[in-house]
């Protein structure tokens, strides 16, 4: 009887992945864009990205030992992760301690309030940066601007700031944007994560190939901006801005493949990532033509967390050996 034969849960197969492989993966995946954000924004780059990731690794381990009082889950990855994209979310100008509020909203509101890793409903970066933008309102659409000409500024909270492509478009001065080239390369205003496009693609395609993400969130949410974008360019070119600027900019191509795209806070099934990424497209467009603010990214990402559970509930995934839901 001592040798009993024991069966535990399903799955009984292992894929090989781990929480810490995955987040280590997509960390990796962010390389290109942080290295952009370096050459661009310089010392404010390195400051707020450093800043994100210690207080959001500090208070989750506090939180975790203090309050919920259980073992700290720091080494996985999932905190640094979220700094860095909290950090990307940021201007490069923002100062310490607004950061350090961001952080503790991102880990002890959207994270660890739920309970954990796995438990949370909203992204926490996503979190962070909108409790930020609520709260700080001045101080996060102050946008330093780069200068290609001088690579690694050394000013931080001295910067000179100017208007973002998103904010001319929404002032409807399309004949002050910089070229598509300008913002393919990421030479133009903005958060110090999302400017580079070319960048962001290249983890894009990182992730793909190590099967950390798959192509149906970014792709429904890229496609349905372009299509309905281009409409509105086509019915009044002179007041909508090309589709392919609205690609290029903003929060698009970093919240489309680094933060919609969540395990947690996403849908299961490739059915409801579509409906989940169309979703997103649709409210961002919405919001960037038509609402008071200029970006709709991260609010379309959060309302649609929000939504995920009921997509979950219509929008099952197979079961092993069924049809796809």
């Amino acid at each position: 009887m001592e040798n009993k034969l024991i069966v535990s849960p399903s799955p009984h197969i292992h894929g090989g992945d781990s929480i810490s492989k995955n987040m280590y993966g997509v960390l990796i995946a962010l390389i290109p864009a942080f290295l952009v954000s370096l050459y661009f924004f310089g010392l404010g780059a390195l400051i707020v990205t450093v800043t994100s990731v210690f207080f959001c690794v500090l208070f989750e381990y506090l939180i975790a030992k203090f309050i919920l009082k259980k073992e700290p889950t720091i080494t996985d990855g999932s905190a640094i992760l979220t700094g860095v994209l909290l950090a990307f979310n940021l201007p490069s100008n923002l100062p310490v301690w607004i950061i350090m509020i961001g952080a503790l909203a991102a880990i002890g509101i959207g994270k660890m309030s739920f309970g954990g890793l796995g438990k949370n409903i909203f992204n926490p970066a996503l979190t962070g940066r909108i409790f930020l933008l609520i709260s700080f309102p001045a101080q996060m659409t102050t946008w330093p601007l780069v200068d290609s000409l001088n690579p690694f500024p050394i000013t931080y909270t001295d910067a000179h700031t100017g208007a973002t492509v998103l904010s001319l478009m929404n002032e409807h001065a399309l004949d002050k944007l910089p070229s598509l080239g300008d913002m393919l390369i990421g030479n133009m205003g903005g958060s110090l994560g999302e400017v580079c496009a070319a960048a962001l693609l290249l983890g894009f395609v990182y992730m793909l190939w190590k099967k950390i993400i798959t192509w149906h969130i970014p792709v429904s949410i890229l496609v349905t901006v372009f299509i309905f974008t281009g409409i509105m360019h086509l019915v009044n070119p002179a007041v909508y801005a090309s589709p392919f600027v609205h690609l290029l900019t903003g929060g698009l191509m970093l919240g489309s493949i680094f933060m919609a795209t969540d395990y947690v806070t996403s849908p299961m099934s490739k059915s409801g990532m579509i409906v989940y990424g169309i979703g997103i497209g649709v409210l961002t467009t919405l919001i960037r033509l038509f609402g008071s603010y200029p970006e709709g990214m991260s609010f379309a990402i959060f309302i649609m967390n929000g939504v995920t559970p009921l997509i979950n509930t219509f929008m099952q995934p197979k079961h092993f050996g069924g049809k796809q839901a």
